[in-house]
């Protein structure tokens, strides 16, 4: 009976083995898929990134915003000479 038991049991349990590795096969299968899939969007993402801040970079830039100023709105630099500065002597409680 015993000898039996053990038949039985290998009988069962080596397909039950057999069928949880072909599962977790497949599902490892998938799960690389699936990463290669999020790598690939990440690569995009990236390259998608460094495009908007070379971009910006390009946007942002002294001599377009200052050629955008002169050209575009009519506006110059200021000369140092046609500055005028306030200075308040004294602080706080001398009066007005």
């Amino acid at each position: 009976m015993r000898r039996y038991f053990f038949l039985y049991f290998a009988v069962i349990t080596i397909p039950l083995f057999l069928g949880l590795t072909v599962w977790q096969s497949n599902r490892y299968s998938g799960l690389k898929e699936e990463l290669g899939r999020l790598e690939e969007a990440q690569a995009d993402w990236v390259e998608s990134n460094k495009r908007l801040i070379a971009g910006i970079a390009v946007l942002s830039s002294p001599e377009r915003i200052e050629h955008i100023a002169e050209k575009d709105l009519g506006l110059h630099k200021i000369r140092p000479e046609d500055v005028l500065q306030v200075r308040i002597e004294g602080g706080k409680g001398h009066g007005l």
